[in-house]
């Protein structure tokens, strides 16, 4: 079997890869019976010279590869027909802008894996991005609040080297008291939990940090059932939330009221009740004046998050009286960071972490008979043009009736 990494096309363009130069490396020592190349690019991370030292044919032609390896969605007219792809294809939620590219492949009998679906058999994501979101996220959170209220600069993480360059950076400032709460207990909320753990910010109690007020400054992180609650006043159940929310209402406001910055770190599933809303930012004891939005779901359960910002320019001001963007630094508007693609910013720190989850859990699978599963879950597409009954589902979104 013939591996292919494919160049990245996307714009803007994108600089993470699946596999380092050293992964692949060792994924062609482990597994003798099978080859792999690379697509020359002359935008990732990793430079084509690096993957040759490492013995790894680059090659402007991958189009005798049976799986293709990609990060971001391939344009439509880079599809090779009738080949195995792996990429983060944004049509499982049936996002209307890559319907076509969805049919393109059902049309061309292209097996299409998404990284997204692939899972556990819980439904747990195996491999991401995560991590690297939350890193950053939490970072340009406290870069926005040093150069609002003119504290300290801190460099874009796109300008630094890697992860260890960001931290270095971050023990060269001091923090003001602040109260910071950080949605959320998965990869991206962990991510941004190193953030704050390096910089040595105090974690409480959700009870300290809703009764107190403190003279350094102190975080809490919050799970689903910290800032959801039934409405019907019983106790509620992290599962049963996920399978019916119908049933919750928010219990976000009372952090609102005693926090200074958010970091939006959570999951947030449909029909599940908005963090805060337009009119909770208008409360006059609504305290939250910086939102470092990872999770970036656009006017949804964070209200002021109204639009995605840009690795260019990251943050805009949220006027919550007037429901409009404003400068990032306006007078009581609420700072809004909200990148969409964060870990580009980080490109190789995010590959070469990406690339030890799915040399873990995916190339495994392609030589086992998929004894776990893997790839039967995470095929969503077969070479015959149909969508596998596990995504059945988007049969009237491919058909243009949703």
């Amino acid at each position: 079997m013939k591996f292919g990494i494919i160049k990245e096309r996307k714009n803007p363009p994108d600089r993470r890869v699946v596999f380092s130069p050293e992964k692949l490396a060792q994924a062609k020592a482990q597994f003798p019976q099978a080859e792999f190349v690379v697509e020359a690019s002359d935008i990732r991370v990793f430079p084509d010279e690096a993957y040759t030292a490492q013995g790894i044919t680059v090659t402007d032609d991958v189009s005798d590869c049976d799986v293709l390896l990609g990060v971001k969605e391939v344009p439509i007219d880079a599809l090779i027909p009738n080949k195995k792809y792996f990429f983060f294809s944004h049509t499982i939620k049936k996002q209307p802008y890559n319907r076509e590219l969805l049919k393109a492949m059902l049309d061309q009998n292209i097996e299409l894996f998404d990284h997204e679906t692939i899972v556990k058999d819980n439904g747990a994501r195996l491999i991401g991005f995560g991590r690297y979101a939350g890193l950053v996220g939490a970072y340009n959170g406290f870069r926005a609040l040093g150069l609002r209220d003119d504290l300290f600069e801190l460099p874009k993480v796109e300008s630094l080297a890697d992860l260890d360059a960001v931290k270095a950076e971050l023990d060269k400032i001091t923090l003001p008291n602040i109260k910071i709460v950080l949605s959320g207990t998965g990869k991206v909320a962990l991510g941004a939990k190193e953030i704050l753990d390096h910089l040595k910010i105090k974690q409480v109690s959700d009870v300290l940090y809703l009764t107190s007020q403190f003279t350094e400054p102190v975080y809490c992180m919050v799970d689903v059932m910290e800032y959801n609650r039934r409405i019907d006043g019983k106790v509620g159940e992290k599962y049963a939330f996920y399978n019916d929310p119908s049933g919750y209402e928010s219990n976000f406001m009372p952090y609102a009221k005693e926090t200074d910055m958010f970091i939006a770190g959570h999951f947030y599933g449909d029909g599940s009740p908005f963090l805060f809303t337009r009119g909770d930012a208008k409360d006059p004891d609504f305290r939250i004046n910086l939102v470092a939005d990872v999770s970036c779901d656009i006017d949804g359960p964070v209200a002021s998050t109204i639009r995605p910002s840009t690795i260019a320019d990251p943050f805009y001001g949220y006027d919550p009286h007037t429901e409009s963007e404003v400068a990032y630094d306006a007078d009581e508007a609420i700072t809004v960071m909200a990148v969409d693609n964060l870990p580009c910013e980080l490109p190789k720190d995010a590959s070469e972490g990406f690339g030890d989850m799915f040399f873990e859990h995916v190339i495994p699978a392609f030589f086992n008979d998929d004894a776990k599963g893997i790839l039967h879950r995470a095929q969503i597409t077969t070479a015959d043009g149909k969508l596998t009954e596990r995504f059945g589902y988007l049969q009237d979104y491919v058909d243009g009736l949703d």
